[in-house]
């Protein structure tokens, strides 16, 4: 009798650990399918902290020290661009014996991000008005989370954006060393004639057709009308580039941010650009940039048919790049200022990096 007992209460034992173990497993088995089924809540990819999630390591890192074998092949692609450039400004600097310092004024287009470390020098007429949009979501000035739905005209106000010369000395100092500095270029003539399009070409225009315009056709048409010196609305391309080549042009001031050259609006010889992406690549170089600022793909410059937060990246494309008449119209107008360069001094226009 006493051995039954003794069994009998061994048994409960074992009973009550199966029914411990199962009550366990049951609840987990809840929990998992509870979690597998709850839903997915979708971000923005362009919430209000940036477009991509900051990482622990920073994009500079990312950049010399790359985790991701896709970065390692960009990296190589970009340290010979960086190499071209350090070659360049040393044969410059060879033959030149200027030498300068960089004042804070000469740091208005270097725009930066704080958020994800990172300073990009805007290049009019180089998708500069995306990427000033892309800078604004980055660094979370503003209303917007989408960078196209900014107006372009919103994209250019001065205080949308904060810029390198708006630091103290010593915080310019830090950030050249330690945030990812990059630009974009374009092939110069091809730039040139863009701005020559979007300036002297459009009714809309009146400002630089009064400003630069009428200053123009006054120097360089012969018999000019009454009309088209006041106006300044129908300037050749041909007298546009007399107006660039003549070297009274940069002496009287400045030229203007849309034609004046990149090496005098980033000042590659005297800031070490970490990443120099090109006008004819902006794709693959935009969306390396944004990969390197945090933890996701950021498609919001490029040609891919697919959609970005219901946008069709075409309508972006379409900023940025000519359609096919406007690329042969282009290519004729970049034939005639090589004809005319032929007869000109070229220096002051074909600094480039």
């Amino acid at each position: 009798m006493k051995q039954m007992l003794l069994d009998l209460m061994r048994m409960s034992r074992i009973c009550r650990m199966v029914l411990a173990t199962c009550l366990g497993s049951f609840i987990l088995v809840i929990f998992y399918f509870q979690s597998m089924f709850q839903p997915v809540m979708r971000r923005n990819p362009f919430a209000a902290e940036g477009c991509c999630r900051k990482g622990s390591r920073n994009a500079l890192q990312e950049l010399y020290n790359p985790t991701q074998a896709e970065f390692s092949v960009a990296a190589v692609l970009h340290q010979a661009r960086r190499d071209k450039v350090a070659d360049t400004c040393r044969a410059y600097s060879a033959s030149s014996r200027k030498r300068r310092v960089l004042t804070p004024s000469d740091l208005k287009h270097l725009v930066v991000d704080e958020e994800h470390e990172l300073i990009y020098c805007y290049v009019p007429k180089v998708a500069c008005t995306n990427w000033k949009r892309v800078m604004m979501v980055l660094s979370g000035r503003g209303k917007y989370s989408d960078p196209m739905e900014i107006p372009s005209n919103e994209a250019h106000v001065p205080s949308n954006l904060k810029t390198l010369n708006q630091y103290s000395i010593p915080d310019i100092n830090h950030r050249l060393k330690s945030y990812l500095k990059f630009l974009f270029v374009r092939e110069p003539f091809e730039r040139l004639v863009s701005a020559y399009r979007n300036k002297f070409t459009l009714r809309y225009n009146t400002s630089f057709h009064k400003r630069y315009g009428t200053k123009i056709v006054r120097r360089y048409r012969k018999n000019a009308t009454t009309e088209a010196l006041q106006s300044g609305a129908d300037v050749k391309f041909q007298e546009f580039a007399e107006y660039l080549v003549d070297p009274g042009t940069q002496r009287e001031a400045p030229l203007n941010e849309h034609w004046q050259t990149v090496y005098s609006l980033c000042h590659p010889c005297h800031i070490h650009y970490d990443l120099v992406g090109k006008y004819e690549t902006l794709e693959e170089d935009a969306n390396y940039v944004l990969k390197l600022a945090g933890d996701g793909l950021c498609r919001v410059i490029g040609s891919d048919p697919r959609t970005v937060n219901g946008k069709n990246t075409n309508q972006v494309n379409c900023r940025i790049n000519a359609l096919a008449g406007e690329r042969a119209h282009t290519h004729s107008l970049y034939l005639s200022l090589l004809r005319f360069l032929n007869k000109a001094e070229t220096e002051t226009l074909c600094v480039s990096i």
